[in-house]
């Protein structure tokens, strides 16, 4: 599958790559002025410089890295983010820490991962009731802990 994209403020960065040829995720890099502060139990919108012109019948997805997250509380709010095929604005990462410390995030970091996905099209149909199941309704914790 081939991607398109452009650059929009990144020129100096690297591009998103896949770190390890087992990898799932091409890395994203932050695209930000210098250095942003990340208070703790903040979060911010980081910018990656990068637009996608994704093809139909695709998505990415923006997901953490593992790294950040284990080490200071850095992760994805709405992780996995969803990137439409349509969509041709600047890719952005909403950023949270949680943290206990501020974290200074340093313009060209690894702040986060995309992954492509297939997206199937659903076709909703509408009937009176639906066929009955050994699990039913039960929800959330149904099952036990």
């Amino acid at each position: 599958m081939k991607v398109l994209f452009t650059r929009l403020h990144s020129h100096d960065l690297p591009l998103p790559r896949y770190m390890t040829p087992g990898s799932s995720g091409l890395d994203l890099y932050a695209a930000i002025d210098g250095e942003l502060m990340i208070p703790a139990a903040k979060l911010v919108l980081v910018p990656t410089g990068l637009a996608l012109a994704i093809p139909e019948g695709y998505e990415a997805q923006i997901r953490p890295r593992s790294g950040l997250a284990l080490k200071h509380g850095i992760t994805i709010l709405n992780a996995p983010g969803t990137i439409d095929a349509d969509y041709r604005g600047e890719l952005k990462v909403i950023v949270i820490n949680l943290g206990d410390k501020d974290y200074i995030l340093k313009r060209g970091e690894r702040i986060a991962q995309m992954v492509f996905s297939r997206v199937e099209k659903a076709e909703l149909m509408e009937l009176e009731s639906l066929d009955e199941t050994l699990r039913g309704t039960g929800g959330f914790g149904h099952t036990g802990v």
